[in-house]
C-alpha cells in the first residue's frame, strides 16, 4: 500500500477517471454557460451574438439587485444565528448527556429529509386558517399576533429563513461535534484541573481547536445561503411582490419561463463567482484569525 502511494504514476491513474468526471460534470458547464452569457439564445433557434449587452441588462434590473440582497441576508443568517446555535448544541453534547446519541441523532433528521417534504412541512405551519402557528397563537389569546406568513411581504422573508436556518442545524452541529470530539482528553482534563469550568474551555480551548472546521462549516452556509433555491420556490416561488426573490429564481425564470438562457447565464455566472469570492474572503479571514 505504501509502495502505491509512492508511485505517483499509479496515484495518477486511480485519479483521472473521477478527475475527467469532475471536468465532464463541472467545469465545462461552468465555461459552456460563461459563453452563453454572449448570446442572445431561446434554447431553440441559432445563438446571436450580442457582446456585453447580456450583462447590462441584468444588472439594470432592479429586481437583480434586491434578490443579490436576500441571497446575502439568508448568509448573514446562516452564519450569525443558525452556526452559532449549532455549536451550542454540538457543546452541550460533547460534555455528555443521557442519551446523546438520540439527541444526535433527532437533530439530524431534518437534513437528510428532502428540501420538498421540509417545505410541505412549513406550508402546513405557516397556513393562515389551520396551520400550527396561527392555532396556537389563538389558544395562547394573541390573536392580535395571527399573520398571513408567507403573504405578508414585510415579514415573509423571515418566515422563509426560519425553515431554512432549522433544517441544517443538525448538519453544521454533526461537523463541530465530530470536531470537538477530536480533540484529546488530556488537554480539556488539564484545563479543567487549573480550575477552568466548561465555558473557558469551550470559547479558550475547543473553538479555537475547531477553527478548521468552523472555517468549513461558514463557507458551506455561506455557500449554501447564495445558492439557495428549493425551500424558497415551494414556499413562496420569490413573492409576494418579491420579498422573497433570489438570483436562482430569476435565473429559473429567465431560463425556463421566459426563455433567454442568455441573461439566466449572467445570473449563473454571478451567483458562482460570488460564492468563489466570499470563499476566497472567508479564508483569508480565518488564515488571518490562526496566525493571531
Amino acid at each position: 500500500m505504501q509502495k502505491a502511494l509512492r508511485d505517483k504514476k499509479a496515484i495518477c491513474i486511480f485519479i483521472l477517471p473521477a478527475l475527467i468526471w469532475f471536468v465532464v460534470i463541472a467545469v465545462l458547464p461552468v465555461f459552456q454557460s460563461f459563453g452563453y452569457t454572449f448570446v442572445k439564445w431561446n434554447g431553440i433557434t441559432k445563438a446571436e451574438f450580442t457582446g456585453i449587452s447580456n450583462y447590462i441588462e441584468v444588472f439594470q434590473k432592479s429586481i437583480f439587485w434586491k434578490a443579490a440582497l436576500n441571497s446575502l441576508l439568508v448568509a448573514l443568517a446562516s452564519v450569525f444565528i443558525q452556526l452559532p446555535i449549532s455549536m451550542l448544541l454540538a457543546l452541550i453534547l460533547n460534555y455528555g448527556v443521557r442519551g446523546e446519541t438520540v439527541y444526535r441523532t433527532i437533530l439530524f433528521i431534518p437534513v437528510v429529509i428532502s428540501s420538498t417534504i421540509i417545505a410541505q412541512l412549513w406550508m402546513k405551519i405557516y397556513h393562515p386558517n389551520y396551520g400550527i402557528l396561527n392555532t396556537l397563537l389563538k389558544a395562547a389569546g394573541l390573536e392580535s399576533w395571527q399573520q398571513q406568513w408567507l403573504s405578508n411581504y414585510k415579514i415573509a422573508l423571515v418566515a422563509v429563513l426560519i425553515p431554512m436556518i432549522w433544517q441544517y442545524i443538525g448538519y453544521h452541529m454533526l461537523l463541530f461535534y465530530s470536531a470537538a470530539k477530536s480533540i484529546s482528553s488530556e488537554i480539556t482534563d488539564a484545563a479543567r484541573i487549573d480550575g477552568a469550568n466548561r465555558w473557558q474551555i469551550s470559547f479558550k480551548i475547543i473553538i479555537p481547536l475547531i477553527a478548521p472546521m468552523i472555517e468549513t462549516s461558514v463557507i458551506f452556509a455561506v455557500i449554501g445561503s447564495l445558492k439557495s433555491f428549493d425551500v424558497v420556490y415551494m414556499l413562496t416561488g420569490g413573492g409576494p411582490l418579491d420579498a422573497t426573490q433570489m438570483p436562482t429564481l430569476l435565473m429559473y425564470t429567465e431560463a425556463f419561463s421566459a426563455s433567454k438562457y442568455g441573461t439566466a447565464s449572467v445570473m449563473a455566472i454571478f451567483v458562482v463567482v460570488e460564492c468563489l469570492i466570499f470563499t476566497l474572503l472567508i479564508q483569508k479571514a480565518f488564515k488571518r484569525y490562526r496566525r493571531e
